[in-house]
């Protein structure tokens, strides 16, 4: 009798988390002058080219920013849920490299 309540609640439990979503970020060249909770650097990124940069606040994790190139990057991006305060609720995972050109 307990092992199928078990089942159920590992289904219910696996069903609540969120799936990661797959997204392409273009990342500019040069990090820029930014304010979180204190001053830092930020990467710029735009979803599709043409678009407004704006300041990226957070790492893409297994991701290392070389300054002078820029990138179109495919990631995961999952919802977290139950995290402090001052962290993100997102975390971005890369998945590949699609280019990294150097900046003319």
């Amino acid at each position: 009798m307990k092992a199928p309540l078990l089942l159920c609640s590992a289904l219910l439990l696996s069903a609540c988390q969120s799936t990661p979503a797959t997204e392409t970020l273009y990342i500019k060249s040069q990090l820029a002058d930014c304010i979180g909770v204190a001053p830092m650097k930020c990467m710029q990124v735009r979803g599709q080219p043409g678009e407004s940069w704006s300041f990226f606040y957070q790492q893409i994790e297994g991701f290392t920013f070389e300054s002078g190139y820029n990138y179109e990057l495919e990631v995961s991006k999952e919802q977290l849920t139950d995290v402090p305060a001052d962290a993100s609720s997102v975390r971005y995972q890369l998945i590949k490299v699609v280019s990294k050109q150097a900046d003319r």
